[in-house]
């Protein structure tokens, strides 16, 4: 077969040289020059930088170097911290990349697929993946176009000549990341990389595209807006320093920076850094790979799940099922035994097909004929195939030929193929092809791919060129099917209960997906499906409606899904949508979370989705969900948490200052709180557990935000009250004459102590204070705890540091007396806490 030369190595360099590797366009990770500058742009860090420039300007090295270190502590933690995640999906591409066999300088070689540059003379093998765009020059293959088209039938492939190629112009052409089948085939690489059909949806996918979620978005207005009020509050705070309290212009600047500081949130861009990082940590460990950061939020919301139904919902490994020889029915799932009425129709489906085969029906066909006629003499594992009848458009049946020895000239045939076809070669009457078709439509119900298989014999020197003028007698019927995956029922029942409603989408035969469907408990067996015809015939409006009540969608084209996508989100649906092929892509990139599959997906479906199953499975999906619901959860709760710490702050900031009171708190306490409520947004909050009723509630609405007003209001009555009561006891202290040392010291550590209690009390609003307090499911709580003491402990028993935030000495007085206001913090936040349960559950509350 091979009479061809191909290009020359000096010639394939020089083209591998001038047109670029044939690779896909990709997501590059961003360099440390960028992840320095978005640090240090960030209102809080600016801050920092410019009052550890201005304690210089006064003199004070020791707060400078505290607060300038902790900054550059900040840029050295970013630049350690690696996207995990670009390395996985990098990875993952480099073990997926296929290899070449290639025709250079006459010589075959095998070089890596990215190598391959235009007019390369490459050989296509079965099990092969195609690495670039072609033209077939010699053979003919069949080619899984699936990938491409969501057609999951295979597609024969061959050489034409000029008039055919007229006739049907795509019958020669193979493409990137199809798979052959079956087949040898001699081609010409026509484009590579961008140029390929996958390269220019790659490319178009590679465009700009704003990935944040709607958390995101209002996280990033919300700190906007608080940055307008933060300058406006600095300038009244400086004007009061300076002109009422008649301080000097450069301390004033400084109360001013710590109101600034006290006034941005800049935990809620860390925490959705962190949260959603660790969640994708987490979601790594269970199969689950991030691609954007932004989809592990969005999970939490996901209100419809469309899924593919191959590889997904089912194993994508084929099994035979069932066999049938004309009233008589074997099913494997509970035999024990093959009765010998079918050893006949077993041992010729094994003679039709090939011994070592890569289709994945074949494969079953001889896994199943081992199994049950192993040691019999139905078993020809040596048997020479003398000539091939292939599968051709014209007779969707296979024939093999074997000579019966050397001597005669007797050949006994044995074929499978369609039903259709080889009830056609068989030459059956009208009466027995009926009996065959209603067996056929009766195991097409229950999901089975159905495959006629007959026998023959042959006396002649020469073969005929056509199968047709064999006679052949029809053996039975095999039916295969791709089972459904393990404990598959339950993870559906799991979201329908956490109310995700489930949309089967696949290119099967509406027959096949409803029994599919019905096997795994999504639907009934006589469901209504959606076709991708209807959907053509649908206008939008239609369409919506139709989708209101429709759980299996079937003969879909990949366009149907992208469009499916849309309408569901036009009805106020978040959807997640699992994809594979190179044309679901924009589907995938369109819907709310794309999740391609790992196992057998594109890199171009990869790149374009959110999340990437690394096991293809339904299960990871659910997991996913639930993981997406803790963490929203779980902002929800910090959010409130840091704003009711920030209006605690910047009442202790701003009071004093309007009432003349010695100033409570500089930059270098705050930068010291950091150490507190950072730990606690970061890591307390993220590891808290689900909450009992997390996938047995619905999905939050699209609206939903952890600024909502409920939400601010009870975080700014927990930090008002607070406020307040260290306010008045400040007040009191210094009506007693105490020292501003001594006042400043009490007011700090009750303030640190105090953070500790808001993280309690917003762990869970349904459970009680001391409930949440004694809740031993999260380990860090405590950490934090020994953390905080520990801390206090260090400032006081170091002299640079009680040097720096302006202290004396802690006697036991006033300690009892931050007991005392800690006890009253704590009745304070439980009296909220019940105040708003009163609101929401009155009827429950007074019984």
């Amino acid at each position: 077969m091979n009479t061809y030369q191909g290009l020359t190595q000096q010639q394939a360099e020089l083209r591998l040289k001038q047109a670029g590797e044939n690779v896909l366009p990709s997501h590059q990770p961003k360099g440390w020059v960028t992840l320095v500058f978005n640090v240090i742009s960030e209102p809080l860090f600016l801050l920092l930088l410019v009052a550890g420039m201005l304690y210089l300007l006064l003199g004070s090295q020791s707060e400078s170097v505290f607060l300038l270190g902790f900054l550059f502590l900040v840029i050295g933690v970013t630049l350690i911290q690696t996207s995990k995640t670009e390395r996985a999906l990098a990875a993952l591409r480099d073990l997926s990349a296929p290899r070449a066999l290639v025709i250079r300088d006459g010589i075959e070689k095998r070089i890596l697929g990215r190598e391959v540059v235009c007019d390369d003379i490459v050989i296509l093998r079965e099990g092969d993946r195609v690495v670039a765009d072609a033209l077939i020059l010699e053979g003919q293959i069949t080619l899984d176009e699936s990938l491409l088209t969501g057609e999951s039938v295979p597609v024969l492939k061959t050489f034409r000549s000029e008039k055919d190629i007229c006739e049907a112009p795509d019958s020669q052409a193979v493409y990137a990341s199809t798979l052959v089948t079956k087949g040898l085939a001699i081609a010409r690489v026509t484009a590579i990389g961008p140029s390929t059909f996958v390269g220019k949806i790659g490319t178009a996918l590679a465009q700009p595209h704003d990935d944040r979620s709607l958390l995101q978005k209002s996280t990033h207005r919300m700190i906007r807006n608080l940055t307008i009020l933060a300058v406006l509050l600095v300038t009244l705070q400086v004007l009061l320093s300076a002109l009422w309290n008649h301080q000097g212009w450069l301390e004033s600047l400084l109360a001013g920076i710590a109101l600034a500081m006290a006034v941005l949130p800049e935990e809620l861009s860390v925490i959705l850094t962190v949260f959603l990082a660790l969640g994708a940590w987490r979601l790594s460990q269970k199969n689950v790979l991030t691609r954007r950061l932004s989809a592990v939020e969005a999970l939490g919301g996901i209100s419809v799940l469309a899924v593919d139904k191959t590889g997904t919902l089912t194993c994508n490994q084929m099994q035979v099922a069932e066999l049938a020889q004309g009233d008589a029915v074997f099913c494997q799932r509970d035999a024990t035994i093959l009765p010998e009425s079918f050893h006949t129709l077993v041992e010729y489906a094994m003679l039709a097909t090939p011994q070592d085969p890569f289709d994945p029906m074949e494969k079953a066909i001889q896994v199943f004929g081992h199994q049950w006629l192993s040691g019999t003499e139905h078993v020809h594992d040596t048997s020479v195939v003398a000539f091939d009848y292939a599968l051709s458009p014209d007779i969707l049946a296979m024939t093999r030929v074997f000579s019966v020895d050397d001597k005669s000239n007797e050949f006994v045939l044995a074929t499978k193929g369609s039903p259709e076809a080889v009830i056609d070669l068989c030459h059956l009457s009208v009466e027995e092809s009926t009996k065959i078709h209603q067996q056929v439509e009766r195991m097409a119900k229950q999901g089975l791919r159905v495959l006629g298989v007959a026998r023959g014999v042959w006396f002649g020197e020469v073969l005929p060129t056509n199968q047709h003028d064999f006679d052949f007698e029809f053996l039975g019927l095999i039916g295969l099917i791709d089972p459904p995956r393990e404990h598959i029922s339950q993870a559906i029942a799991e979201c329908q209960q956490a109310g995700i409603r489930v949309i089967m989408m696949t290119g099967d035969h509406p027959v096949t997906a409803c029994a599919i469907a019905s096997q795994i408990g999504l639907a009934d067996q006589d469901a209504q499906v959606l076709t991708g015809a209807d959907m053509s015939a649908l206008s939008d409006h239609e369409l919506c409606s139709r989708l209101q009540t429709v759980t299996v969608c079937a003969r879909l084209q990949p366009e149907h899904k992208l469009r499916l996508i849309h309408m569901l989100q036009q009805s106020g649906h978040v959807v997640a949508m699992t994809g594979d092929g190179v044309n679901d892509a924009p589907a995938l990139r369109a819907a709310d979370v794309g999740i391609a599959m790992g196992q057998r997906g594109t890199d171009v479906a990869r790149e374009a989705a959110a999340l990437v199953l690394l096991d293809d499975s339904f299960n990871s999906i659910v997991t996913a969900v639930r993981q997406g619901r803790r963490i929203y959860d779980n902002i929800d709760n910090v959010t409130r948490f840091i704003f009711a710490v920030h209006i605690v702050i910047i009442l202790l900031v701003l009071v004093p200052s309007a009432l003349q009171w010695v100033i409570l708190l500089l930059p270098v306490h705050i930068v010291l709180l950091q150490l507190v409520i950072d730990p606690a947004c970061s890591i307390v909050f993220e590891a808290e557990a689900d909450a009992k009723d997390i996938m047995s509630r619905p999905p939050r609405s699209v609206k939903a935000s952890p600024f909502a007003r409920e939400n601010l209001i009870h975080a700014l009555s927990q930090g008002v009250g607070v406020a307040l009561i260290l306010l008045l006891a400040h007040h009191e202290m210094l009506l007693q004459g105490m020292l501003d040392s001594e006042v400043r010291e009490v007011i700090f550590v009750a303030l640190v102590l105090g953070v500790f209690l808001l993280i309690v009390a917003n762990r869970n609003l349904s459970q009680s204070f001391s409930q949440n307090l004694f809740d031993r499911r999260n380990a860090w709580l405590l950490g934090l705890l020994v953390g905080v003491i520990s801390l206090l402990i260090v400032v006081f028993n170091f002299a640079f540091l009680g040097d720096v935030m302006k202290f004396a000495g802690f006697t036991p007085d006033q300690l009892l007396t931050v007991l005392v206001l800690l006890v009253l913090m704590a009745i304070w936040l439980e009296l909220i806490r019940y105040a708003r349960h009163l609101l929401v559950n009155p009827v429950q509350s007074v019984s």
